[in-house]
């Protein structure tokens, strides 16, 4: 990966959003939700006040509003304080 974040930063491969409701609907595209979730692609080193607990791969929830969404060749990429992860998926 060609983006390292800095300090307690992660960045988040978001989840596609739902394409079909479980009743069978199609969502059109404009009404698709934000997914809340992602894999962790890269992380930070950390502070000298808060060590790192998220590592690539690791598959995360997160706030709806959290992270600043970049796109880097093609990709959609969220960017967010560690922090701001709400819970890691088993």
């Amino acid at each position: 990966m060609s983006i390292q974040p800095l300090a307690d930063r992660v960045l988040i491969e978001p989840a596609p959003a739902e394409t079909k409701t479980a009743g069978g609907i199609y969502i059109p595209e404009t009404s698709k939700e934000k997914p809340l979730q992602g894999t962790v692609v890269a992380v930070g080193k950390g502070t000298k006040d808060e060590e790192m607990v998220l590592k690539a791969g690791d598959k995360v929830l997160y706030g709806k509003y959290a992270g600043t969404e970049i796109e880097h060749e093609g990709n959609k990429y969220l960017v967010m304080r560690q922090s701001d992860v709400v819970a890691i998926l088993a």
